[in-house]
Formats: C-alpha cells, structure tokens, sequence
C-alpha cells in the first residue's frame, strides 16, 4: 500500500478533525441587551366581531443570553409597564389600564421569562417561558425569526440581531374576563415583538 498517495486525501480530513475542538470553545452564550430605540411590542383584538383593535406598549425592557453559533438561549428576561399602554384613544386607554383588563395600579409590570429555545431552519425557532400578568404567571410559546445578524451599519456599530416573535394567548387565562360573555371584546389576543438586541458582550457564568 503506498502510504504516501493514500495520506493525501485523508489530511484535510485530519486537520478538521484538530480543528474541530477549537470551533467548539469558540462557541460562548452572549448576553444580548434589547435596543429601547428598536423595540416595538404591538397587540391586536377583535371588537364585536366588526375589527381588530390595535394597540402598542411604549416602554419595555429586556436582555436575554444566546449562543448564535449553537442555537442555545441560557435565558431571557423582557419587562413590560402596563400603563404605557396605547391604542390611540385615550378613553380606552384608560379602560385597558383598570381592573377590567391588564390591573396596571395594582400589577405595573408584564413580565415574560424565558425558559426553552427550539431553533428550527432558515433563523426561525420555538421559544418557550411564561407570562407574569395580572400577578398571574402561565406558559406561552413564541414563534421566532432571526431576520439579520451584522454589525449596525452606522451609529453605534454593534454587533446587532433582529428578531421578530409572535404568539396568540386568551386573555381570560390571566383572569381578564370583561365582556367575554357578550363577546363585546375578543378572548384571543395576538402579541407581536419586533426589536433589535446589542451585543453587551460574553455572559458571565451564563448570564444573569
């Protein structure tokens, strides 16, 4: 057997094979900050069966740790103030603020926790956690898409993700009840997340 002709094909596959445990460490979770300057959380609801009201919330924060290369979010943390509410009629407003609907005096906070990732092809992926509202917490599932990971063409130059999430849950699983019984005001709720994420840097003991 000629050695030699036979060492030729077989060392490329030699050196990624050497290769392979530096690729590995490379990988580390990333903490990623949620710009607030691109951050949108938008909500629609059918009203008497004639529309979809549309509203926002305006004030939200969030940071969450993700590993790009491997698809593994350690964990993830978004704060929403109830009370910032908008809808664009300040009447309403005021009525989506009371006890009928989100509580906002006696709960100011919206909190979704991460608690699993399932990334899928083409950027999209399942991720999982629950949703503190009303003082009630319950599960919910997002479907995700990474649009664009890059460094920021311009301002602050980051390395930056994209990312857009919807879901669909029932309001009166967190106790909102008002007007399901005449169905003045829909049960489901569709929640849509549209925000850029800053690279803060390499976690620290997988994140906070």
């Amino acid at each position: 057997m000629n050695l030699r002709r036979l060492a030729t094909p077989l060392a490329p596959l030699v050196a990624a094979l050497a290769l392979a445990p530096c690729w590995s460490a490379r990988a580390e979770p990333i903490e990623w900050a949620i710009d607030p300057d691109h951050f949108s959380i938008g909500f629609e609801v059918m009203h008497i069966g004639y529309a979809r009201t549309l509203g926002l919330f305006l004030d939200a924060e969030g940071r969450f740790v993700y590993d790009p290369e491997t698809g593994t979010l350690s964990s993830g943390r978004v704060v929403v103030q109830a009370d910032s509410v908008f809808t664009d009629h300040d009447r309403r407003d005021r009525h989506v603020r009371s006890d009928d609907f989100l509580s906002a005096d006696d709960h100011p906070e919206i909190v979704f926790e991460a608690t699993d990732y399932e990334p899928g092809a083409n950027g999209q992926g399942t991720l999982s956690g629950n949703l503190t509202l009303r003082g009630q917490s319950h599960p919910v599932e997002l479907e995700t898409t990474i649009n664009r990971r890059a460094d920021y063409p311009f301002g602050h130059g980051k390395d930056t993700l994209g990312i857009s999430a919807t879901t669909t849950l029932r309001r009166s699983e967190w106790g909102m009840t008002y007007a399901l019984d005449n169905d003045l005001v829909g049960d489901e709720v569709v929640l849509r997340f549209e925000f850029e994420a800053l690279n803060d840097g390499v976690a620290d003991d997988g994140g906070r």
